[in-house]
């Protein structure tokens, strides 16, 4: 739910700082930074709780430390792509591929009732998916439309 709070809290924000500065609000301008950010703060994520997202992969998947690691880093590249216009499109496209692609972890993390920030199985379970697939569905929106479109 946190990442949907910054989100939302740096569109608002941004929104806001872009009219008082030129009397209009940059809805495109606030769209990118706000996913930009959240970005850089979901990365954040993939270094502080390697352990807890690990286990949130299904079983099989090897190296799973160092593809936390790396989608900590794709992350992270994608929040400044958004901004460099020859790589935007691209950027964006390639986004909306990783959050569907990411979705089956979060299943997975929910069925096991995963705690990824404590690496425990005292996780919300099922009903979190109440959340995060709409969230899920609102990034690749988000995305779509204010980076690719």
């Amino acid at each position: 739910m946190k990442p949907l709070f910054v989100l939302l809290g740096v569109f608002i924000i941004s929104l806001i700082i872009t009219f008082l500065l030129n009397g209009n609000p940059d809805y495109k301008f606030s769209g990118k930074l706000a996913l930009s950010i959240m970005l850089l703060f979901t990365a954040i994520g993939h270094f502080a709780f390697t352990k807890g997202m690990s286990m949130m992969l299904p079983d099989f998947i090897p190296f799973r430390v160092q593809l936390i690691y790396l989608t900590g880093f794709i992350e992270i590249a994608a929040a400044i792509g958004i901004f460099i216009p020859a790589l935007r499109t691209i950027t964006g496209i390639l986004l909306i591929i990783f959050f569907i692609l990411i979705l089956p972890s979060n299943i997975n993390a929910a069925i096991k009732h995963l705690n990824y920030e404590t690496g425990t199985f005292d996780g919300k379970g099922l009903s979190y998916l109440w959340f995060r697939i709409p969230f899920q569905v609102l990034l690749i929106i988000w995305t779509y439309f204010f980076v690719v479109k």
